[in-house]
């Protein structure tokens, strides 16, 4: 059996395109979506779902309206794969029930697989860049070396409580903890309450 989904971007925008070319595909039942596809939760699209069986097919007017980004799709795709379920898609002609249709898909994770490898090595070559430069990355420490010596002082004269150290520090209790850890053990720990 044909199910198809049609989805919009936005609740001001037609579906009658989608549904005519669904329909006359020989689509048996319809489900939609007039939301943005950047939406995890798509309701039609859950409903097209659970409603598909094995042998089934899921006809789309186009793979832009199934899946947020390639990455979203293939995952989508490999969903229904597993389930025994084909995708059409009217407007690329694309049927993963076919040997053409399943080559295509997997050029399309290839390519997916390609790209997400050429941002991660950019991504490297440009921390390593800034490394070299001097530059870290990461979150900027909350505690400069001033707020570090006064954080030493005033856990060593252990007049404050650990929560009074911090509300006058700015800091976390976790981040203290992590600075004394990283001096080295204190002989007495510090105490919770003044």
């Amino acid at each position: 059996m044909r199910i198809g989904y049609a989805r919009v971007s936005s609740v001001d925008q037609n579906l009658e395109l989608q549904l005519d070319a669904l329909e006359a595909d020989g689509c048996g039942r319809i489900f939609q979506d007039k939301l943005s596809g950047a939406q995890a939760q798509r309701p039609g699209l859950g409903g097209a779902l659970d409603h598909l069986r094995a042998g089934d097919t899921l006809v789309v007017w186009r793979l832009d309206r199934l899946g947020r980004s390639l990455k979203n799709l293939i995952e989508v795709v490999g969903l229904l794969d597993e389930r025994g379920i084909g995708l059409r898609s009217l407007h690329e002609a694309i049927d993963t029930t076919t040997s053409t249709g399943r080559l295509v898909f997997q050029i399309f994770g290839a390519l997916a697989e390609f790209e997400r490898n050429l941002i991660r090595e950019r991504t490297l070559a440009g921390l390593q860049a800034a490394r070299a430069r001097g530059r870290v990355g990461g979150r900027p420490r909350r505690l400069d070396d001033e707020k570090l010596e006064l954080l030493y002082k005033l856990c060593d004269e252990r007049e404050q409580s650990i929560p009074a150290i911090c509300r006058l520090l700015g800091i976390s209790k976790p981040t203290l903890y992590r600075a004394l850890a990283r001096r080295g053990a204190l002989s007495q720990p510090v105490s919770e309450t003044a």
